[in-house]
């Protein structure tokens, strides 16, 4: 029974380690997203910080306040959200698909 209790720790060990280097790696990937047809998009890494924000000359042109703070909401948003599922996609390859119970 130990030498299974043993086996099982081990086990526990590698897979953290493995998602310890996953979260490194993923920290330098990024995804980018768009909103309000491409006028303002924003890029966002693995760590779920936005690192850019774009927005384009047309939206100025508009004078639009509320307009445009919707589209950098709605950007970021959907930039954390790529984010969450690249971070996701990452830790599946790990577990082989099995979901663990964490709030991403």
């Amino acid at each position: 029974m130990s030498k299974q209790i043993g086996q099982l720790l081990s086990q526990a060990k590698k897979m953290q380690e493995r998602f310890q280097k996953m979260q490194e790696e993923v920290g330098d990937k990024t995804v980018e997203a768009q909103s309000g047809g491409g006028m303002v998009s924003c890029i966002v890494n693995g760590k779920q910080e936005v690192i850019s924000l774009k927005i384009s000359n047309e939206i100025w042109e508009e004078k639009d306040k509320e307009l445009l703070e919707d589209l950098v909401v709605a950007a970021i948003n959907e930039g954390l959200n790529k984010s969450k599922e690249m971070l996701q996609e990452e830790m599946s390859k790990i577990t082989g698909g099995m979901q663990l119970p964490f709030g991403l």
